[in-house]
C-alpha cells in the first residue's frame, strides 16, 4: 500500500490569527488513485526563504516613460524557471511604483540566475519591458506579468507573458535564444478563430512539456504544442510555434472550461495554471493556483481569499479531460512574508519549476510581493 498523503493545520502566530495548512509532508498518493507518481508531492520550504524580496538600487532608463526608474522597487514575485548548462535563470515580475495601489504600477521582467536553485545574482536591467514598439497599445501603462518560460525543442526559450494595458489583460509570446534578448511576438490569440478573442481577457499560460535529461522540453502532440491557460477556469490551446495559439471552444463556439472552480473548497473561486505542465505516462498533470472564495460558497480548510497549489491530471489522448484533482491543496500560505505584503488574503503563487540537482524546486510568488522556494527530492 501507497502512504495516505497528509495535511498538517497549524494556528498562526501572526496578527491576524488565522489557520493556515502547511505544506505537504508525506510522499505518496491518496487511496484511490493509480500510485505515487500521479501527483508531484513532498515540497519543503527552506530556511533561506524569501529568495528574493525588493531592491531600490537597481535603475533602468524606461524607453516609453522617457526617465530613470527603479524598476524594483515596490515588489518582485511571481517567477518563472528554466535550467541552463547547470545553472537556474529566474523570471519575475517587478514593480516599480511602492506608492501605487495594487494593479496600478507598471511591470517589467527580470532575469537571475543561481548555481544552487536558492541564491540568486540578477541581470542588472529587466530583460522584456513595456518599449515604443507595435506592442506597447498591449504593454502598457500595466507592463508585462507573470511570465512562465520554456524550452522548445530546437533550443529556443518561449517565454508566455501578460500584457497589462490597464484595461484588459491579454496573455502574450516572445522567443530567445540567450534569455537576455526577446523578441515579441504580441497576444497570442490576435488571429484565431478570426481575432474573436483576441480581447477577451487572457492570462498565465502553463505549456505541456516533458522531462528530457533532467530539463523540460516542450512537448509536441500530434504536431502541436499544448498551452493550458486561463484565470477564473482552464482552457486549452494548441500552437505549432509557440507564438500564436488557437484556444478549443465547444459546440456553441465558445471557450471550453476544461477544468473548473470546486465550490466549498480551497479552489472555489478560481483555478489558473501554474508552472508549465508535464507529460507522463499516468497523464498531463498541471500543477495550478486555487483561490478560495469570500462568503458563500467557500472552502472551510484554507482562509477565505486565499490562494494555494493544487494538482489537476488530464487524459493525455484527450487532453479537455480531467482525469482526477488532487483534492488538497500541496502547497499554501504558512510563512509570515506569505500573509502580507500586497495581498494580505495570504499567497503562494507558483508559476516556476525545474528539475535540478536530483531535485524539483518550486519558484512561488509571496502576498504579491517577494519570491520563495519549496523543494522536493521526489522521484518523477
Amino acid at each position: 500500500m501507497h502512504k495516505v498523503t497528509t495535511f498538517k493545520r497549524y494556528k498562526s502566530n501572526l496578527s491576524m490569527k488565522k489557520k493556515l495548512w502547511c505544506i505537504l509532508i508525506g510522499i505518496g498518493s491518496m487511496s484511490g488513485l493509480l500510485g505515487q507518481q500521479s501527483w508531484l508531492l513532498g515540497f519543503e520550504k527552506p530556511a533561506e526563504n524569501p529568495i528574493m524580496q525588493a531592491e531600490a538600487s537597481y535603475s533602468f532608463f524606461c524607453p516609453v516613460r522617457r526617465d530613470s526608474v527603479r524598476w524594483q522597487q515596490a515588489d518582485v514575485f511571481n517567477p518563472a524557471a528554466v535550467v541552463r548548462r547547470d545553472t537556474v535563470y529566474l523570471f519575475f515580475r517587478a514593480e516599480d511604483d511602492p506608492g501605487a495601489e495594487l494593479g496600478g504600477r507598471t511591470s517589467r521582467i527580470g532575469m537571475a540566475w543561481s548555481t544552487d536553485g536558492i541564491h540568486f545574482a540578477r541581470y542588472p536591467e529587466p530583460v522584456l519591458y513595456p518599449d515604443m514598439d507595435p506592442f506597447r497599445k498591449w504593454d502598457y501603462p500595466g507592463g508585462v506579468e507573470d511570465p512562465r518560460v520554456v524550452e522548445l525543442e530546437d533550443g529556443t526559450y518561449l517565454m508566455l507573458y501578460t500584457s497589462w494595458n490597464q484595461d484588459t489583460a491579454r496573455l502574450s509570446s516572445a522567443t530567445s535564444k540567450d534569455l537576455i534578448h526577446w523578441e515579441k511576438h504580441g497576444p497570442v490569440f490576435e488571429t484565431a478563430h478570426g481575432g474573436r478573442f483576441l480581447h477577451t481577457w487572457s492570462k498565465s499560460g502553463s505549456v505541456v512539456t516533458e522531462l528530457k535529461n533532467g530539463r523540460l522540453i516542450a512537448k509536441k502532440i500530434e504536431g502541436s504544442y499544448l498551452m493550458y491557460w486561463g484565470e477564473l477556469f482552464v482552457n486549452l490551446a494548441y500552437s505549432k510555434d509557440g507564438k500564436d495559439w488557437t484556444p478549443s471552444v465547444d459546440e456553441s463556439g465558445e471557450l471550453q472550461k476544461s477544468f473548473t472552480p470546486t465550490l466549498q473548497d480551497f479552489d472555489s473561486h478560481l483555478v489558473e495554471p501554474g508552472p508549465p505542465a508535464l507529460y507522463t505516462d499516468a497523464g498531463i498533470l498541471l500543477l495550478y493556483n486555487g483561490k478560495n472564495l469570500s462568503g458563500e460558497g467557500a472552502g472551510t480548510s484554507t482562509p477565505e481569499g486565499t490562494y494555494c497549489g493544487g494538482q489537476v491530471r488530464f487524459d493525455a489522448r484527450e487532453p479537455t479531460r480531467v482525469l482526477e484533482r488532487l483534492e488538497t491543496p500541496f502547497i499554501c500560505p504558512t510563512l509570515p512574508h506569505e500573509v502580507s505584503g500586497q495581498y494580505k488574503a495570504g499567497t503562494t503563487f507558483i508559476e516556476g519549476l525545474v528539475q535540478f540537482k536530483g531535485k524539483w524546486f518550486l519558484y512561488y510568488g509571496t502576498a504579491d510581493s517577494m519570491v520563495g522556494v519549496a523543494i522536493s527530492e521526489q522521484e518523477f
